[in-house]
Order: structure tokens, then C-alpha cells, then sequence
């Protein structure tokens, strides 16, 4: 059996809802769905889902280098928006980070976990 490992950012909701802000078994890494709030719990970019997006991936790529693996190693991604109508900009700021590494991708509108939020987003890697 594969050894199972994982990260948390020491949020009181891992905890509560039994999960893990990442997790690698093998060579496979799944990062939860991540949401553009910084160490203090602020939402970075409020009302600009571009920045939030831009800062969500950095927390994805951070989490990636704590597993041993970085976003060449993604295979895909799920992007989920507030408000459809931001998809462009949202969609522009996902290709500045994945322009040439090209991971399986979908974006849909969902309701989020609060309104200040804009896009969360999920990934998965290979090693």
C-alpha cells in the first residue's frame, strides 16, 4: 500500500470537516479546492477575481512544493466561479501559469462558500 501524505494550513476547518489542504499517495497529488484567503484569513482580492485566481494558484504551487512536486506535474484542474460573467479574466490569469503545461481543465459557476469569494480551484498532479 501506498503511503499516504499530507499538508494542512492550520485552518480550524481542516479539522472540522476532515480534510487535508493536500494530499500525495504514490505519485499521485490531489489539492482540495482553494480559495484565495491568505495565512490571517483575509480574502485577497476582493472584488477582482483575476488576483484571487493569481493568488490561489500560488497556494496550489506552494502546496504542490510541499509534496515534492510542482505545476508541471498538474494533469488537471477544476475552476469553480461566483458569477460565470467573470470567466475571461479568471480563464486569462489560469493561462498565465498553465500556457505550456496545459492540464485538463473545467470552469463552472457555483455557489461558493461565502460571497466574497470568486473562484476556487482544484488540482491534481503526477509525479
Amino acid at each position: 500500500m501506498n503511503q499516504r501524505t499530507f499538508i494542512d494550513t492550520g485552518t480550524s476547518w481542516e479539522k472540522i470537516a476532515g480534510y487535508a489542504r493536500a494530499v500525495r499517495i504514490g505519485n499521485m497529488i490531489a489539492v482540495s479546492g482553494t480559495t484565495a484567503t491568505d495565512i490571517h484569513g483575509n480574502v485577497v482580492g476582493l472584488d477582482d477575481p483575476a488576483t484571487q485566481t493569481q493568488f490561489i494558484l500560488t497556494k496550489i504551487e506552494n502546496a504542490l512544493t510541499q509534496l515534492g512536486a510542482s505545476m508541471q506535474n498538474v494533469i488537471r484542474t477544476r475552476i469553480y466561479v461566483r458569477y460565470i460573467a467573470d470567466w475571461e479574466p479568471i480563464a486569462r490569469a489560469h493561462g498565465e501559469h498553465f500556457a505550456i503545461i496545459r492540464p485538463a481543465n473545467t470552469l463552472v459557476e457555483a455557489r461558493l462558500v461565502g460571497e466574497e469569494y470568486l473562484v476556487e480551484i482544484e488540482a491534481d498532479a503526477v509525479i
